[in-house]
């Protein structure tokens, strides 16, 4: 695809976003612009049955607007079932800004973009991803009622990724169970990537808990910083899918389980933050299944953040939203037995049951 114009009659040949195999039945694809902000966004609105579709922002320097696109769909998508087998009354949304969040960002371009999430009239709610920040939550507040995430001070609940990182320790623990026996994690050996805000309260459980952590990330300087904090060793190899560890924990963004890297890994159990974790969720799952190896469906173990941003939602007390993290513990464990006792993918295990209850809601609604 280049950035030439196309004709009329050759756009059907290329089918930009009902061809995507991410669309998936969005039921809502909205493309943002503002010339003065410099803010191009797309707002990914995949499913509405169980109630407002509530997904975070993220602010990303992608390469090109297709990779913005395929990213929105597959997230957007993903949020359906995260919210679905978390027990939440929401629908699946998310939404991408292009651009670099460290130059681009500014409070005009994040309320421009709280407008066009307000336009939506409450169909979408946005939250904090990759990029944001929870004072970006707050200028986009300014202006739309349609958020959640914002500061205590606020009236919100803050910075979820604490409560995210907490649920993916309960996710990790939870297969520790079911793979080894017990769900201690002392003198195992975890490899994070990626260590932005949920990879570092990851660390500081995992430390705490007496696990070896060996620690990645692009920033050098992030590394460094988190490595000296927490007494974390480096990764310096060249490979570290091939990495001699027990847990391998993505935390930064997707698909890094794909074609290159899915036998290099040398891990017995997957569970990290990152979304959509799986660059082919049938065909991944399946060779995972096959080696051996565990995966804690992303889409379950990440879903400490939304279920923290609900509760501003719902008013729930932090008790109640530690209780309802510390759940994915359970629900994890379930599961794992679901799909070794139907002979099926974890991930295929978590997406029928997260569909169920969709196909419930929908049923009743047609009653």
């Amino acid at each position: 695809m280049t950035a030439e114009l196309l004709k009329a009659n050759e756009l059907h040949k290329v089918d930009p976003v009902f061809g995507q195999v991410s669309f998936d039945g969005h039921e809502q694809v909205v493309f943002c612009h503002d010339k003065d902000t410099g803010l191009k966004a797309i707002i990914g609105i995949h499913n509405t049955v169980l109630g407002p579709a509530l997904g975070g922002t993220r602010m990303w320097n992608y390469t090109n607007e297709w990779e913005a696109l395929n990213d929105v769909l597959r997230l957007s998508r993903g949020m359906t079932f995260k919210n679905s087998i978390s027990g939440l009354n929401l629908g699946g949304g998310k939404a991408v800004i292009i651009g670099d969040a460290k130059t681009q960002k500014t409070p005009e371009l994040m309320r421009r973009f709280g407008q066009f999430v307000d336009s939506l009239s409450g169909k979408y709610i946005t939250a904090e991803d990759v990029g944001m920040e929870t004072k970006d939550m707050d200028t986009v507040n300014e202006v739309t009622k349609h958020v959640a995430g914002i500061s205590v001070e606020r009236g919100g609940s803050g910075n979820p990724s604490p409560v995210t990182a907490y649920g993916v320790f309960m996710g990790m623990k939870a297969a520790a169970k079911y793979k080894y026996g017990s769900d201690s994690l002392e003198g195992k050996k975890v490899l994070v990537q990626g260590i932005g805000h949920v990879g570092e309260v990851l660390v500081q459980h995992l430390t705490e808990s007496g696990a070896l952590v060996t620690i990645t990330d692009i920033n050098e300087d992030r590394v460094n910083q988190v490595g000296a904090k927490y007494g974390a060793k480096i990764y310096t190899g060249a490979d570290l899918y091939s990495a001699d560890v027990d847990i391998y924990a993505p935390c930064a963004l997707g698909a890094t389980i794909n074609d290159a890297t899915i036998n290099n890994i040398k891990a017995s159990i997957i569970a990290g933050a990152a979304n959509n974790q799986l660059a082919n969720e049938a065909i991944h799952g399946k060779i995972l299944k096959e080696k051996g190896i565990l995966y804690a469906p992303d889409f379950l173990i990440n879903a400490g953040g939304v279920i923290n941003v609900y509760s501003e939602l719902v008013k729930w007390t932090n008790a109640q939203v530690m209780e309802k993290t510390e759940n994915i513990y359970n629900t994890a464990l379930e599961i794992f037995k679901f799909a070794d006792d139907n002979n099926i993918t974890t991930h295929q295990a978590a997406f029928s049951m997260a569909q169920k209850r969709i196909d419930d809601a929908k049923n009743e609604l047609k009653k």
